[in-house]
């Protein structure tokens, strides 16, 4: 394929991508989007096999790594897709790492001179460093996400400190890489390594409640470190991708931190300038009393109710209830029941997870709103039904000195009647009590959400 054939495909791929982009800022687009993402991507890689000679091991490695990935995500359930994620993130950050190897131990097979320029060596420094930082932040992103870690800030003294040290020697290391006039093992190496140990120090001390902001913000590292990649090997495909995922990933981050009301820099730094995430209240000791119900009390309130809103959270998704809360939800409808659902920026573990979830029920996209389009209606509406939400229905982010003052929130506790669908009276992922649950509004409905829900089915 003639040099101009190449870069029309990789513009055509491009522009693929870019109404990928476009088509997943909605969910009533969103397939559509995923489609066109997935034809830019065809497109990209048959381009690319036209153009080199290891044909056959590429298309034996993309074999072996899509047998993988459809294997794992036929068996990945809908509440462990955040830390699949951020094991993803992290594998594009390693192999953004393995090119840059190779490409400083062979040069000449990537189409560069034998002696690097030394602009070449500044684009592999880049994409070396952000995707080691990539990988290892990942990996303790998962590790947290799954459980096999504390979700708890870990943090020790001095730490900001250890942190900007190793990051003023890692760039001492990059540039005496980026100087020498030959290839220069051992700067390289200490740099690369350096920027692994970073990467893990920078996550460990973020807590479990900024992780939705973690895994966008991963996202939006793995982009710049492919495009990084793309600037040293010449190829267009590479920036342009690496380009679009870095920039709408600091983007969602950024929307994220608005969200929860977090300082962008400080969760992108690992906390830097602060206490390194949300720390869990210390109680006064006193005993606080609450309201408890049955399934068929709440759904008797609801049945003679006028409007319902329901707040899907993370317990929705462990009991794996959205079906049921579908079927809920067309039982009032045929009452009369108004019904609508209140999505929170960072409801459950990832950006868009209660999204997915109530698409996957086929849930009317009109009747899922975003926290901005229904907050107003809170006031005037019958009853609540939070589903394993907590945090973002806690009304101590409008108390002075609460660790999560001045985030938004869902007004839950604005509505005439509030039912709150929980396993136990523990805290939430931000380790915060919630008084939302101890106001005389509110029926405390103990349970698994799905047999719970089920149960207000068979009520009604």
């Amino acid at each position: 394929m003639s040099a101009n054939l190449v870069a029309l495909a990789y513009l055509i791929a491009s522009v693929f991508f870019i109404l990928a982009l476009k088509g997943l800022s909605s969910p009533l687009t969103a397939r559509r989007g995923n489609l066109f993402g997935m034809v830019g991507m065809a497109i990209a890689v048959i381009t690319t096999l036209t153009i080199t000679k290891n044909w056959a091991l590429i298309l034996a490695c993309i074999a072996l790594g899509g047998t993988i990935g459809a294997v794992v995500a036929r068996r990945v359930q809908m509440t462990a897709m955040p830390e699949l994620v951020a094991f993803m993130h992290s594998l594009v950050g390693l192999a953004a790492v393995f090119i840059a190897i190779a490409a400083v131990n062979n040069p000449v097979s990537f189409g560069l001179p034998a002696v690097l320029p030394m602009g070449s060596k500044l684009e592999l420094f880049l994409g070396t460093f952000i995707g080691a930082m990539t990988w290892s932040g990942s990996v303790i992103a998962f590790l947290k996400l799954s459980g096999r870690m504390s979700g708890a800030p870990i943090t020790f003294g001095g730490q900001h400190m250890v942190n900007l040290i190793l990051a003023v020697v890692m760039v001492v290391f990059g540039l005496w890489f980026f100087f020498s006039e030959t290839t220069n093992w051992p700067a390289f190496a200490t740099m690369t390594a350096i920027a692994f140990v970073l990467g893990f120090l920078i996550i460990v001390p973020i807590g479990g409640a900024d992780m939705p902001v973690v895994i966008s913000m991963l996202n939006s590292y793995s982009g710049w470190a492919a495009a990084g990649i793309g600037f040293s090997l010449g190829n267009p495909m590479l920036i342009i991708a690496g380009s679009l995922v870095g920039s709408s990933g600091a983007i969602l981050s950024y929307i994220m931190c608005k969200a929860m009301n977090r300082p962008f820099l400080s969760v992108i730094l690992g906390g830097f300038g602060s206490e390194g995430g949300t720390a869990a209240a210390v109680g006064d000791g006193t005993q606080k009393t609450y309201r408890s119900g049955s399934a068929d009390d709440a759904a008797f309130l609801m049945g003679n109710a006028d409007s319902v809103i329901i707040v899907p959270g993370y317990g929705l998704a462990v009991a794996r209830a959205q079906h049921s809360v579908k079927e809920l939800a067309e039982k009032l409808h045929e009452k009369g029941v108004n019904v609508r659902f209140a999505i929170h920026p960072v409801a459950g573990r990832m950006p868009g997870h209660m999204n997915v979830l109530l698409a996957e029920a086929e849930i009317p996209y009109e009747q899922v709103l975003e926290m901005d389009e229904i907050n107003s209606d809170f006031s005037n509406t019958d009853v609540v039904l939070v589903l394993g939400a907590n945090d973002v229905v806690n009304p101590a982010a409008n108390v002075p000195g609460s660790p999560i003052y001045g985030m938004p929130i869902l007004d839950a506790h604005k509505a005439r009647t509030v039912m709150v669908v929980k396993r136990s009276m523990a805290a939430g992922y931000a380790g915060l009590d919630n008084d939302l649950f101890y106001m005389d509004k509110t029926m405390m409905v103990f349970g698994d959400a799905k047999k719970v829900v089920e149960e207000m089915v068979k009520a009604l």
